[in-house]
């Protein structure tokens, strides 16, 4: 099996490759089954030293003296810091001289390696810490990019928009100062053509007086030559100007705004070796069953937590239903499709969450009143988490069924998409089961049912370990793994259906212990509460079950080394 892939594999044979590893060789290093041993020692002239597998790396191979022929060299000579065979001490080169056994020397090397080792151990977490957060960083750099553009695009669609306004202000200014022009244009011209008016009547008046002998309308005629002769005064009115303004382009940058360059600067980071949690709940030899929650449904696949007191519960009809933890009913929501829902979840407001691959669709139900909060295009929605952060996880898979994915989602906005690792599918795609939890530690599990795996990746996508399963005689059937939570103490915690029972893992993938003496016969969907009391779906049985796994809190006391 490939190590990448598997907690709990097993030493194999160096040479045949699948045969598990009996015997091996001390003076080559290399793994062995008992078929293959005659292979590795006619396979050259080299010398060759088989032990048992439990005693690997149990005989020292001193290094072979370069002057004494078939001799090894078991001493340091100080004097010449060479190593040297028995021979070799009593010669006459060497003599006088101060010797060290080897054998020491690589006992006290040793144990310098290991405390080297125990250290970079220490140390390696917090490199994984500083990578991880900086594979987050370059992750969100596109996004964080994004907003600053974004926020540059707003300022230029408000100084566009204040820009428009200032003209179409002068625009309107231009209307009116036009209507003002023409209007005393107009009035001048009005007096010109009265004056005209009168002109042309006297001009009348001047040829009837002339033509007639009378003598009264003669004598009192006045000339009136003088007034028209004073011509009505020449208006000079200036047309309006529009003046640009000439703007640098260092003044309209600062008009606009200022950017802030890229600046780096290197913070000294100094290691800090992390207390170990001293807060330990031990698990009971005999976990006990504390309470059975009848369902009504006959077959049964998720619950969730409402709070300390109330679970939600779904199955195979299209009822979610509540019940307090003595089993009373206390409310029951149908889900808009009248099909059963995929999975249900509790978001940190309280509101209920469930999937309907009817749909393609993720509801959040609120005071009885439900909306659509996620529609995918040619996805189907599966299995649902609420992260501690708030965020919604939703594990789905294409409508073609040839690809999943893990995606999160913020409100109903995507944040992130967890579907490969190396160009390498990291889940199986189909519709089967992908029941999904965080860790305390912030990784991210999912029970891949049809994989056959526990898959857990880093918060930022990057696969941490693939756990297989753990056989034993009694439980030798494929695990196919169901519901899935994790503990207090960051265990991982999985159904095993088709053994009958629970299997506990550490948050390494390394494997702790079943849980299969509380009569469980099918086990599916898992949730913990705060006090890591377990609750089961038991699938067929249509109830869930409270089984009290841990002893009461206890607190570790720590020597200091030092």
């Amino acid at each position: 099996m490939d190590p990448d892939y598997s907690a709990q594999d097993v030493s194999r044979c160096d040479l045949c490759k699948t045969a598990i590893a009996q015997i091996y060789c001390d003076f080559c290093h290399v793994n062995l089954c008992k078929p293959c041993i005659g292979e590795h020692i006619s396979a050259d002239d080299g010398k060759h030293l088989i032990v048992p597998f439990q005693q690997r790396k149990s005989t020292l191979i001193y290094p072979t003296c370069e002057k004494h022929q078939n001799k090894t060299c078991k001493y340091q000579c100080k004097d010449c810091d060479i190593f040297v065979c028995s021979d070799c001490t009593v010669s006459t080169q060497h003599k006088g001289h101060e010797y060290l056994r080897l054998q020491e020397l690589f006992t006290k090397s040793k144990e310098s390696i290991g405390k080297d080792k125990e250290e970079l151990d220490r140390v390696s977490p917090t490199y994984e810490e500083i990578a991880i957060e900086l594979e987050e960083q370059i992750a969100n750099l596109d996004r964080e990019y994004e907003k600053l553009t974004t926020e540059m695009s707003k300022q230029r669609e408000e100084l566009h928009r204040e820009v428009d306004n200032a003209i179409d202000q002068m625009i309107n200014e231009i209307g009116e100062i036009k209507v003002k022009h023409h209007s005393i244009l107009e009035e001048h011209l009005e007096e010109v053509r009265r004056v005209q008016s009168l002109m042309q009547k006297t001009l009348v008046s001047l040829n009837e007086i002339e033509e007639s002998n009378d003598v009264s309308p003669t004598i009192h005629y006045s000339s009136k030559v003088e007034e028209f002769r004073k011509l009505p005064p020449k208006i000079n009115i200036s047309m309006p100007k529009f003046i640009p303004k000439q703007v640098a382009r260092e003044e309209f940058s600062n008009l606009i705004g200022k950017l802030i360059p890229l600046s780096t600067t290197l913070e000294e980071r100094v290691f800090t070796a992390k207390k170990p949690n001293t807060s330990v709940r031990e698990l009971l030899d005999e976990p006990e069953v504390l309470n059975t929650i009848k369902t009504g449904c006959q077959i049964l696949c998720s619950l969730t937590f409402l709070n300390e007191e109330q679970i939600w519960t779904s199955g195979n009809t299209a009822d979610i239903k509540c019940f307090d933890i003595q089993g009373v009913l206390k409310k029951t929501i149908q889900t808009k499709s009248r099909e059963n829902p995929y999975d249900i979840a509790v978001d940190i407001d309280g509101a209920l969450l469930y999937s309907d691959w009817k749909t393609g669709r993720v509801y959040k139900v609120t005071d009885d009143q439900t909306e659509e909060i996620i529609r995918l295009q040619g996805w189907i929605p599966g299995n649902l988490c609420v992260t501690y952060s708030g965020e919604l996880l939703v594990t789905m898979c294409s409508k073609d069924e040839t690809q999943a994915k893990v995606v999160r989602f913020s409100g109903s906005t995507e944040k992130q998409t967890i579907q490969f690792n190396n160009d390498q599918p990291l889940y199986s795609g189909n519709r089967n089961i992908k029941y999904i939890t965080e860790n305390r530690n912030l990784d991210i599990c999912v029970a891949d049912w049809k994989a056959g795996a526990v898959v857990v990746v880093y918060k930022v996508g990057k696969l941490r370990f693939r756990y297989t399963g753990h056989t034993s005689p009694t439980k030798n059937k494929p695990f196919k793994p169901r519901g899935i939570t994790t503990d207090s103490q960051s265990h991982i915690l999985t159904s095993d259906g088709y053994n009958h029972c629970i299997q506990i893992i550490d948050s390494d993938g390394l494997f702790l212990r079943y849980i299969d003496n509380c009569d469980l016969e099918s086990p599916y969907g898992l949730s913990l509460d705060s006090n890591d009391s377990l609750f089961a779906c038991e699938y067929s049985k249509g109830i869930v079950m409270k089984i009290k796994l841990f002893n009461k809190l206890e607190q570790c006391s720590l020597q200091s080394n030092e």
